[in-house]
């Protein structure tokens, strides 16, 4: 009778839950560790996805390139034709958005949770956005205006051709706005969020957003610091607004009334096909020198003007507290945003 002590009988009940309990897997302290480092409470930590997500962006970039670089019959050293860039846009578009989907359906995610729910595409908030991009580029030139540095010159295009490139960097700059906001706020801001918290990864991401600037020809700290600060209000209004939508509309208009309708360097870089012939006379600090009006002091000060008013439409949603349970502290709970 001693060695059946202890033993369940077959009939009791803890005999029934020993038999169809799951096996449970015992690691060994190594493997404990090594398995903390690659699994989190969600499966794959955050760091590692992100990773992920880089290495396919760039390798589906290469190979899109690679198979499409003998139909363009480039010779070499020669300067492309316009219809290339935009090319070269679609080609980043698709290598940032299809690891993406690959990503969600492994997160069991909607792809809209990144940032681009098709509810919304093109809807009120792109407008909105695109408002407030030409809007903060105007105010920009015309404060450089009023300060004697830029001068807006006469048409350098003239009858159809003014239509034709308009609508030609309308489209680039839109399949850029959609590359730059997805690659740098979408996907990857939320997967970052997720491990570091949403204002860590953001200030990562438009730091990393505004150093990729410095390899643009004729580009300086100044305008990649510009650049960077740009990011940080664009994750402002992702935040806010619940959809990158709104900084799409804002970023593709920002750049057009650079690049096309003030026909100034953006990023260092003058567009070919632009509406006038404008000029710069002053100070470097001023006039943003090679870099365009993003190298200006005055940019900055557009961007904090920017922070205040969206701030002022776009509050941060208020406090409320939750319902208190019987025997439990009350919880404070938000309205639920994007990224947290």
């Amino acid at each position: 009778m001693d060695e059946l002590q202890g033993t369940p009988s077959e009939n009791s009940p803890d005999s029934g839950a020993n038999t169809s309990a799951a096996p449970t897997v015992v690691f060994s302290q190594p493997e404990r560790f090594l398995h903390s480092v690659f699994i989190g409470p969600d499966g794959l930590r955050a760091g590692w996805r992100f990773a992920i997500y880089l290495v396919a962006f760039f390798a589906l970039l290469f190979l899109i390139s690679f198979a499409t670089k003998p139909f363009l019959h480039l010779k070499p050293h020669q300067t492309p034709p316009i219809w290339v860039f935009l090319l070269g846009e679609f080609e980043s578009l698709i290598a940032a958005a299809l690891p993406a989907v690959a990503l969600a359906k492994y997160e069991k995610r909607p792809f809209g949770t990144y940032g681009l729910p098709l509810k919304g595409a093109f809807g009120k908030q792109f407008w909105v956005g695109l408002a407030w991009g030409i809007c903060a580029m105007t105010v920009l030139m015309l404060a450089m205006r009023g300060a004697g540095v830029f001068y807006f010159g006469g048409l350098a295009l003239h009858g159809v051709r003014i239509l034709k490139f308009a609508t030609f960097w309308a489209v680039l700059f839109l399949v850029v706005g959609l590359f730059e906001e997805f690659t740098s706020r979408g996907y990857t801001l939320f997967t970052l969020a997720r491990g570091i918290g949403f204002w860590p990864a953001a200030a990562l991401l438009s730091a990393a957003f505004g150093a990729i600037h410095l390899g643009n020809p004729g580009e300086a700290w100044v305008g990649a610091l510009a650049a960077a600060c740009i990011g940080m209000f664009f994750c402002l209004t992702l935040r806010r607004t619940g959809t990158l939508w709104f900084a799409i509309g804002m970023h593709a208009s920002w750049d057009w009334g650079e690049s096309f309708l003030y026909s100034v360097p953006d990023s260092g870089q003058v567009a070919p096909g632009h509406l006038l012939s404008s000029s710069f006379h002053g100070a470097r600090w001023l006039t943003g020198g090679s870099v365009g009006p993003e190298g200006s002091v005055f940019v900055f000060v557009v961007i904090a003007l920017l922070w205040i008013a969206f701030d002022r439409v776009y509050p941060a949603p208020k406090l409320q507290p939750a319902p208190l349970a019987a025997g439990t502290l009350a919880k404070v709970t938000t309205n639920s945003e994007p990224y947290t």
